[in-house]
Order: C-alpha cells, then structure tokens, then sequence
C-alpha cells in the first residue's frame, strides 16, 4: 500500500509539471489556462491528501504498538 501512495504522489506531481506547460499566465482563465489550472489544482489536492494518508498510517502504526 505504501509503494502505491509513493506512485500516486509521483504521477500526480508528474501531472503538475504537464499542466504546467500549458499554462498561460497573461490568460490564466481562458482556453487551456484554464483547464491547466484545473489540473495542478487537483493534482496539488491528491498530493495533499496522500501526505495525509502516509502520515495519519504511521500514526496509527505508532499507537497501535
């Protein structure tokens, strides 16, 4: 489960640095900026939310003992 978290953290920092190519920063809510915007926002949460499960597992992990 650890290996998998660790994947998901990497192919959602992957998907930040792809949407960030698209990223047009004059027109930040228009057209592809947008949709790009969309993504690292998303991808940004996914991350968030894996640190969250890694810490809140070696948490439990810990308290169990």
């Amino acid at each position: 489960m650890k290996v998998l978290i660790y994947i998901l953290i990497v192919v959602a920092m992957g998907l930040i640095v792809y949407n960030a190519t698209f990223l047009d920063l004059e027109n930040a809510f228009s057209g592809d900026s947008k949709t790009a915007l969309i993504g690292i926002l998303a991808s940004s949460i996914v991350v968030v939310l894996m640190i969250i499960l890694l810490m809140s597992r070696a948490i439990a992990k810990k308290s169990g003992e």
